[in-house]
This record gives structure tokens, sequence and C-alpha cells, in this order.
């Protein structure tokens, strides 16, 4: 297919601009809580071992449920599985605000776990099916971008809420930015069941699609880094004394989205060779001074390079993974994409906690620098067997 032919392939229909300004919102909620999540434990009295835990927990919850999910977008349709997702994440992070013991918070974490588990499948299998094929790599970008321009406001708004109102209140709020996502969603034109589809009965161990497993593994080792991120980096600051988080957060969305409007069309055109190199190195990078940090400069500095790394990255792992996939199976495709990505967020969010009680938070930086690096080895790994498997065959 020409180039020509490729732009003519219309990206930006109604559906999807719904599907993106729903994702927005309800990202929005969810990173809102991302750096006060934290901040609540410690106003509950826990310690740095349950803020990783709470973090955690969240992610795993998620993780066991996206294979159901994956089945269920399948067999019962993209709308039911992203209306009850969404129906109960609203309901589980406006509990937060009447939340007074750890306990419940971790319980309540991992409802809401399952409703994102839920409710991120679906959509990105939504948003797929509403791409063209021939540029799934950039309308995967340009869907990133609506999670990403939440990511620019959300961890910066809901701090800066901290300082002004009750986290009642703030939870609140949260909670109805997902109620306007799932108003959207619902005004949208979904792909109809296949009836085949709820003919198949999935076997007992499908938990997984095998043609996606290399990008989403490669992307484990990545979300590792991120979990340490989220979790600790406001407290790593404040203690370190340097101001500026928020803008952190700012600053790292913004080169998120520059990357989300040329790194797509990249994967497109030359593969993910050109864009996962890299970006995986530039996380390293970040990772590195994150460790060091000596001052604000340098943190802002690693914002820029997380954001471009991580933003040139992620669409093009999942468009490689739903790529790969049989047009039955995109939905497991994402599903098993998220699973890796969650299990990355929360291996790293438990396990960091523990590194930081046992040593301190700049380790948390440097395990996620060599997280970062085992991913290009791995990737690199993998491109010699295939050019080996290549050559056998030529043979």
């Amino acid at each position: 297919m020409s180039q020509s032919q490729k732009k003519k392939e219309k990206i930006w229909t109604k559906d999807f601009a719904l599907i993106c300004m729903a994702n927005f919102f309800i990202f929005l909620g969810f990173q809102m809580t991302l750096p006060t999540i934290p901040l609540f434990v410690q106003h509950l009295g826990g310690s740095d071992e349950f803020i990783g835990i709470i973090t955690g927990i969240f992610t795993f919850s998620a993780l066991l449920l996206r294979p159901t999910a994956g089945h269920a977008l399948e067999t019962k349709g993209r709308q039911f599985v992203y209306m009850i997702g969404l129906g109960i994440f609203v309901i589980s992070i406006g509990s937060f605000a009447f939340i007074t013991s750890i306990v419940f918070l971790i319980l309540m974490r991992c409802v809401q776990g399952l409703g994102w588990g839920f409710s991120t499948t679906a959509t990105g299998t939504i948003a797929t099916d509403l791409i063209p094929v021939s540029r799934r790599g950039e309308g995967m970008g340009y869907f990133g971008l609506s999670g990403n321009i939440a990511l620019a406001f959300g961890p910066a708004l809901g701090l800066t809420l901290y300082g002004y109102i009750s986290f009642t209140t703030l939870f609140l709020i949260c909670s109805a930015l997902g109620l306007v996502a799932l108003l959207l969603s619902s005004l949208i034109t979904y792909k109809p069941v296949d009836p085949e589809a709820k003919k198949v009965v999935a076997p007992r161990f499908d938990v997984f699609e095998k043609k996606a497993l290399r990008p989403s593994l490669l992307l484990f080792f990545i979300t590792t880094c991120f979990g340490g991120i989220a979790s600790f980096l406001p407290l790593y600051t404040e203690q370190e004394g340097i101001a500026g988080i928020e803008v952190y957060f700012v600053v790292f969305a913004i080169f998120l989205m520059i990357t989300r409007t040329f790194a797509g069309q990249l994967y497109d055109r030359k593969g993910h060779i050109v864009v996962f190199l890299p970006g995986t190195f530039l996380i390293f990078l970040a990772m590195i001074l994150l460790a060091w940090l000596p001052n604000e400069f340098v943190l802002y500095v690693a914002a820029a390079l997380y954001g471009l790394g991580f933003g040139s990255v992620q669409p093009a792992l999942q468009a490689w993974a739903v790529n790969q996939a049989p047009d039955n199976r995109k939905g497991m495709a994402n599903a098993t994409f998220f699973s890796f990505f969650d299990l990355g967020v929360g291996v790293g969010a438990i396990g960091f906690g523990f590194i930081a009680s046992v040593l301190s938070y700049s380790y948390i930086y440097i395990t996620g620098a060599a997280s970062a690096m085992i991913s290009i080895v791995l990737y690199i790994s993998l491109l010699v067997k295939d050019r080996k498997v290549q050559q056998k065959k030529i043979v």
C-alpha cells in the first residue's frame, strides 16, 4: 500500500474522538491519585513497605482479571466489558473518600484494580478496532496522547489540591471524573460481537496471547521503573529537600506527548528496532539521573528523558503486540500486553518498597536502570535469534 493510500484511511472518526476523551477523563482521575495515594498511606500511619504493597496490590488485582477481560471482549462485546470496568473503578475510587484504615484501603485497592483491569484492556482494544491497520502505530500514538495529557495535569493537579482540600474531597473529584468517562463511552458505536466467538470455549489455561509475549516481556522490565517513580518519587524529593515534583510530572508528560506525534509513524514506516533501542536507552539514562538527583534541574532533565523514552517505546510495543495477533485474538493480545505492564509496575512498587526501607530511595532508581538495561539486552538477543533463524531458512 502506498503512502498516499495510507493517508486516505481516516483515524479521527467520531468514535475514535470519544474513546480518546473518555480515556482522558478516566486517566485524569487515576493520575490525580498516583502521587497522593502514598501521602494518604502516610496520613493513615503506613510505612514505605505499606506504600509499596498498596501500589502493588492494585496492579496485581488488575493483572489477575486481564485474561478474563480479554476473553469477555471477544464473547460479550467491548461495551459490556468497558462499562463494567468503568463502573467498578468509579465506585472504588469514590470509596477512598471514606476510608480510615490501611486494611480497608488495601481491600478497595484490590477492587479498584479489578475495574482498572477491565476498563483499560477494553479501551485499548476499542481503540485498536477503530484505527486502520496501516496506521495502527500512528493511531495508538494519538490514542496514547489522551492518557498523556491527563498525565501532564493529573499528578500536578492532585498534589496541588492536596495542599488546599481534604483527601475526602480529592477522591470524590476523581470519582466524578470517572463518571464523565462513563457518559462519554456510552455514546460510542461499538464493534458487534461475532456470533461464532460466543461458541468458542477458551482453554482452561488460556491466559495470554503467545504472539504478544515478546513485546509484553520487554515492557515488563520497562514498567518496573514506572512503579518506582509513581510510588516513591514524591517522597524521595521531599527527603532530599528538592522542590518541583509537580513540575516533574508536567515536564514528563510534555515530552511524552512530543514523542507521540512522531514515534508511532516512525514505527509504521521502519518497525520497532528504530524506536525501541533509543527509547529504552533514554529511560536508562533517566533512572541514572534520578539515582544521582543533586538538584531540581537534574530532576527536570530526567523527566524529559523518561518522557521521550517511554513515549516512544510503549505505543510501539503495544502496536507490535496487537499486529502479531490474529483478528479474533486482539482482545487477548491487549490483555497480555497490559498484564505485563501491571506485573512490572506491581513488582517494581512492592520490591522498591522493601529496597527503600532497607537501603534508600536512590537505590530504587539504580535498580530501575538495571531493569531497563535488561530489556535492551533481551531485545538484542531476540534480534540475533531471529536473524539466525532467517539465515537457516535461506540456507
